[in-house]
């Protein structure tokens, strides 16, 4: 099937701002000829791609499969032009960098911070979802590594490398201070109610084992969809949770939470950097990953 590449660009700005008018003012182009296009690339491909909305365009289930696959495509095109125009300066290009809430908190604020400092011209996308859907950008080629919270389970194509060790302790607002005084059993928790993230993350699949492990289960009484969200609620007296001890450190100063001591050592986390060891970075996400591994292996303590 013989199809101009031009209809995939078209394609691609149509799907990716799901509106023909934002799409041609993008493409520098005019409105019916997006539509003209589209609807030969439809004729040319047997299928509908999209659906019309009062609102705008939706994919259909074969267009977003399609798209799936011309997201990335597209990406790489650009990254390879951005590349082959700057070869002569090697501090250009986009780093399309994936990063769990934790992760970037505990580690790549910083990090990124004085990354641009040094290298300004380079440009940085941070896509933030749990460890599980990172794991899946990149299996997709969506990113081009990921920094993400244990624990996980590796593909044999991931390479991954201890970035930063963490400590996670239990906390709770000023009205939990009568918990303090005494190491409670994990048992003892489903009494209170607890805070964490939810099913389908490496926070909660971690704690699972945990509390499995010590004959009883994890009880969430407040489900958050991120990690940003535990603090303020835990501050708020609506429960007790988990936080890394990094974080929680300012606030137990302060005496705006209490530490709650248990009987069981709480895991270790690490933060690891993972990519996948048979796709070529780009030039610029090599510099930055570098850069990661050599400025924070100084962080890592021992277990």
């Amino acid at each position: 099937m013989d199809i101009n590449f031009e209809y995939y660009k078209i394609f691609y700005y149509t799907a990716k701002y799901k509106n023909i008018t934002k799409a041609a003012a993008a493409l520098g182009s005019s409105q019916p000829n997006v539509t003209r296009i589209i609807k030969l690339l439809e004729s040319q491909l047997n299928c509908h791609l999209f659906i019309r909305e009062p609102r705008g365009l939706s994919l259909t289930e074969a267009g977003e499969k399609l798209y799936s696959h011309v997201e990335i495509a597209y990406r790489h095109f650009v990254n390879a032009q951005e590349e082959i125009s700057g070869q002569t300066d090697e501090e250009r290009g986009t780093i399309e960098l994936g990063a769990t809430e934790t992760a970037l908190h505990l580690l790549l604020l910083d990090a990124m911070r004085n990354f641009k400092t040094s290298h300004p011209k380079i440009r940085i996308k941070v896509h933030n979802y749990s460890t599980p859907e990172l794991l899946q950008f990149l299996s997709a080629g969506k990113i081009d590594f990921a920094v993400i919270t244990t624990p996980f389970k590796t593909a044999k194509f991931y390479q991954s490398e201890t970035l930063y060790h963490f400590r996670e302790v239990l906390v709770g607002g000023t009205q939990y201070q009568f918990l303090c005084e005494r190491k409670l059993n994990l048992q003892e928790l489903q009494n209170y109610p607890l805070i964490g993230l939810g099913r389908g993350t490496a926070t909660y699949d971690l704690y699972k084992d945990f509390f499995i492990e010590h004959d009883t289960d994890i009880e969430l009484d407040m489900e958050v969809a991120s990690s940003d969200l535990m603090l303020p609620l835990i501050q708020s007296n609506l429960g007790i949770g988990f936080v890394p001890e990094d974080l929680a450190s300012p606030l137990l100063k302060k005496k705006r939470l209490v530490q709650i001591q248990l009987n069981a050592s709480i895991p270790m986390r690490s933060i690891q950097i993972v990519s996948d060891k048979d796709r070529r970075k780009s030039a610029a996400a090599d510099i930055f990953y570098q850069y990661l591994k050599a400025n924070n292996y100084s962080k890592c303590t021992k277990n």
